[in-house]
């Protein structure tokens, strides 16, 4: 099954609602310790990994 393209608006609205959600955690966190660093870099590994296939395939 094929994949669909991610158009750069929808990369752009995807960055940008990853770094709201990493701000409100950071914000309402009582306090910044490993779970919470592990969360976002987990997090921003998982998106933006998505994110730079779709891109390197895009010409293909």
């Amino acid at each position: 099954m094929a994949r669909r393209k991610l158009t750069n608006s929808q990369i752009i609205c995807i960055t940008l609602l990853w770094g709201f959600l990493c701000y409100l955690l950071l914000t309402y966190s009582e306090k910044i310790d490993f779970q919470v660093v592990f969360a976002l870099i987990a997090s921003g590994i998982i998106v933006f990994v998505t994110i730079y296939k779709n891109i390197k395939n895009r010409n293909k």
